[in-house]
Protein backbone atom coordinates (compact mmCIF):
# COMPACT_ATOMS: atom_id res chain seq x y z
CA UNK A 1 0.00 0.00 0.00
CA UNK A 2 1.29 3.18 -0.59
CA UNK A 3 2.33 5.51 1.80
CA UNK A 4 2.29 8.71 -0.49
CA UNK A 5 -0.11 11.46 0.98
CA UNK A 6 0.28 14.28 -1.50
CA UNK A 7 -2.99 16.02 -2.30
CA UNK A 8 -2.67 16.81 -6.34
CA UNK A 9 -5.85 18.69 -6.31
CA UNK A 10 -8.36 19.49 -3.53
CA UNK A 11 -12.18 18.65 -3.48
CA UNK A 12 -14.37 21.59 -5.06
CA UNK A 13 -11.47 23.69 -6.45
CA UNK A 14 -10.65 24.35 -10.67
CA UNK A 15 -7.48 24.11 -11.68
CA UNK A 16 -6.04 26.01 -14.87
CA UNK A 17 -6.87 23.77 -17.79
CA UNK A 18 -4.57 23.50 -21.18
CA UNK A 19 -7.94 23.40 -23.80
CA UNK A 20 -7.85 27.44 -22.87
CA UNK A 21 -11.15 27.67 -21.37
CA UNK A 22 -10.71 30.49 -19.56
CA UNK A 23 -11.28 30.04 -15.44
CA UNK A 24 -14.51 31.49 -14.49
CA UNK A 25 -16.38 29.61 -17.09
CA UNK A 26 -14.17 26.20 -16.23
CA UNK A 27 -15.94 26.89 -12.63
CA UNK A 28 -18.80 27.63 -13.86
CA UNK A 29 -19.47 24.29 -15.92
CA UNK A 30 -17.34 22.21 -13.66
CA UNK A 31 -20.44 23.15 -10.83
CA UNK A 32 -23.01 22.33 -13.67
CA UNK A 33 -21.40 18.98 -14.50
CA UNK A 34 -20.75 18.32 -10.87
CA UNK A 35 -24.53 18.57 -10.20
CA UNK A 36 -25.32 16.25 -13.90
CA UNK A 37 -22.74 13.41 -12.17
CA UNK A 38 -24.18 13.85 -8.73
CA UNK A 39 -27.47 13.37 -10.62
CA UNK A 40 -26.80 10.49 -12.90
CA UNK A 41 -24.83 8.52 -10.21
CA UNK A 42 -28.22 9.13 -7.73
CA UNK A 43 -30.18 7.66 -10.52
CA UNK A 44 -27.59 5.09 -11.22
CA UNK A 45 -28.03 3.81 -7.58
CA UNK A 46 -31.59 3.65 -8.06
CA UNK A 47 -31.67 1.50 -11.65
CA UNK A 48 -29.49 -1.28 -10.04
CA UNK A 49 -32.27 -1.45 -7.04
CA UNK A 50 -35.02 -1.77 -9.07
CA UNK A 51 -32.76 -4.46 -11.48
CA UNK A 52 -32.09 -6.21 -8.83
CA UNK A 53 -35.99 -6.03 -6.92
CA UNK A 54 -37.93 -6.43 -10.58
CA UNK A 55 -41.09 -8.87 -10.10
CA UNK A 56 -44.06 -10.27 -12.04
CA UNK A 57 -45.15 -10.96 -15.75
CA UNK A 58 -42.68 -9.18 -17.73
CA UNK A 59 -39.81 -9.27 -15.18
CA UNK A 60 -37.15 -10.05 -17.70
CA UNK A 61 -37.93 -7.37 -20.42
CA UNK A 62 -37.77 -4.99 -17.15
CA UNK A 63 -35.19 -6.84 -15.98
CA UNK A 64 -32.78 -6.47 -18.75
CA UNK A 65 -33.86 -2.73 -19.24
CA UNK A 66 -33.01 -1.11 -15.74
CA UNK A 67 -29.63 -2.97 -16.22
CA UNK A 68 -28.58 -1.36 -19.39
CA UNK A 69 -30.04 2.00 -18.32
CA UNK A 70 -28.00 1.46 -15.50
CA UNK A 71 -25.52 1.18 -17.11
CA UNK A 72 -25.96 3.81 -19.66
CA UNK A 73 -26.44 6.17 -16.87
CA UNK A 74 -22.46 4.75 -15.79
CA UNK A 75 -21.22 5.35 -18.90
CA UNK A 76 -22.66 8.82 -18.52
CA UNK A 77 -21.34 9.92 -15.21
CA UNK A 78 -17.76 8.62 -16.50
CA UNK A 79 -17.80 11.10 -19.44
CA UNK A 80 -19.08 14.10 -17.13
CA UNK A 81 -16.34 12.83 -14.59
CA UNK A 82 -13.23 12.89 -17.33
CA UNK A 83 -14.91 15.68 -18.86
CA UNK A 84 -14.57 17.61 -15.30
CA UNK A 85 -11.15 16.79 -15.33
CA UNK A 86 -10.50 17.86 -18.90
CA UNK A 87 -11.17 21.63 -17.76
CA UNK A 88 -9.60 21.66 -14.10
CA UNK A 89 -12.35 20.63 -11.99
CA UNK A 90 -12.63 18.05 -9.56
CA UNK A 91 -15.35 15.65 -9.97
CA UNK A 92 -17.57 14.66 -6.89
CA UNK A 93 -17.07 11.45 -5.19
CA UNK A 94 -18.11 8.98 -2.45
CA UNK A 95 -21.71 8.05 -2.09
CA UNK A 96 -22.37 10.67 0.58
CA UNK A 97 -21.17 13.50 -0.86
CA UNK A 98 -22.95 12.17 -4.90
CA UNK A 99 -26.21 12.53 -2.94
CA UNK A 100 -25.68 15.71 -0.73
CA UNK A 101 -24.50 17.16 -4.39
CA UNK A 102 -27.49 15.76 -6.28
CA UNK A 103 -30.71 18.15 -7.49
CA UNK A 104 -32.70 14.77 -7.33
CA UNK A 105 -34.16 12.83 -4.43
CA UNK A 106 -33.83 9.04 -4.70
CA UNK A 107 -36.28 7.00 -3.22
CA UNK A 108 -35.74 5.55 -0.01
CA UNK A 109 -34.01 1.93 1.06
CA UNK A 110 -37.66 0.17 0.54
CA UNK A 111 -38.65 -2.02 -1.73
CA UNK A 112 -41.95 -1.27 -4.36
CA UNK A 113 -43.81 -2.63 -6.99
CA UNK A 114 -42.32 -2.41 -9.77
CA UNK A 115 -44.86 0.00 -10.90
CA UNK A 116 -44.05 2.86 -8.63
CA UNK A 117 -40.38 2.08 -8.96
CA UNK A 118 -40.26 2.83 -12.58
CA UNK A 119 -42.44 6.54 -11.65
CA UNK A 120 -40.05 7.02 -9.36
CA UNK A 121 -37.53 6.33 -12.30
CA UNK A 122 -39.00 8.71 -14.50
CA UNK A 123 -39.11 11.17 -12.06
CA UNK A 124 -35.49 11.66 -11.63
CA UNK A 125 -34.94 11.07 -14.99
CA UNK A 126 -37.42 14.01 -15.89
CA UNK A 127 -35.47 16.18 -13.02
CA UNK A 128 -32.00 15.41 -15.16
CA UNK A 129 -33.63 15.95 -18.21
CA UNK A 130 -34.17 19.55 -17.32
CA UNK A 131 -30.68 20.39 -15.76
CA UNK A 132 -28.91 18.96 -18.67
CA UNK A 133 -31.25 21.31 -21.40
CA UNK A 134 -29.88 23.98 -18.86
CA UNK A 135 -26.43 23.02 -19.01
CA UNK A 136 -25.93 22.40 -22.49
CA UNK A 137 -27.19 26.13 -22.71
CA UNK A 138 -24.87 27.59 -20.32
CA UNK A 139 -21.76 25.63 -21.31
CA UNK A 140 -23.09 27.15 -25.13
CA UNK A 141 -23.52 30.65 -23.97
CA UNK A 142 -19.57 30.88 -22.36
CA UNK A 143 -18.41 29.04 -25.55
CA UNK A 144 -17.40 25.57 -24.57
CA UNK A 145 -18.90 23.83 -27.33
CA UNK A 146 -17.28 20.64 -26.45
CA UNK A 147 -18.97 20.09 -23.09
CA UNK A 148 -22.31 21.59 -24.75
CA UNK A 149 -21.68 18.34 -27.69
CA UNK A 150 -21.09 16.17 -24.68
CA UNK A 151 -24.06 17.19 -23.30
CA UNK A 152 -26.32 16.74 -26.36
CA UNK A 153 -25.21 12.79 -26.28
CA UNK A 154 -26.24 12.29 -22.93
CA UNK A 155 -29.55 14.02 -23.54
CA UNK A 156 -30.70 11.80 -26.32
CA UNK A 157 -30.04 8.82 -24.32
CA UNK A 158 -31.72 9.91 -21.43
CA UNK A 159 -34.45 11.08 -23.04
CA UNK A 160 -34.77 7.73 -24.89
CA UNK A 161 -34.95 5.60 -21.30
CA UNK A 162 -37.23 8.19 -19.95
CA UNK A 163 -39.08 7.49 -23.11
CA UNK A 164 -38.78 3.68 -22.75
CA UNK A 165 -39.74 4.02 -18.96
CA UNK A 166 -42.90 5.86 -20.03
CA UNK A 167 -44.28 3.07 -22.30
CA UNK A 168 -43.48 0.30 -19.32
CA UNK A 169 -46.39 2.38 -17.96
CA UNK A 170 -49.07 1.87 -20.50
CA UNK A 171 -52.44 1.37 -18.77
CA UNK A 172 -52.23 -2.30 -20.81
CA UNK A 173 -48.52 -3.29 -19.03
CA UNK A 174 -47.24 -4.49 -15.84
CA UNK A 175 -50.04 -6.82 -15.30
CA UNK A 176 -51.57 -7.55 -11.64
Amino acid sequence: MSTQKEVRQEAGTVDENRLRLEQGKAEQIVEALNTDLAATYVLYHQLKKHHWNVEGAEFHDVHVFLGEAAGRAEEAADELAERLQAIGGAPIAGGKNLEEHAPVEPEDEDVYDIRTSLENDLEIYGDIIESLRDHIDLATNLGDHATAELLREILVEVEEDAHHIDHYLEDDSLVQ
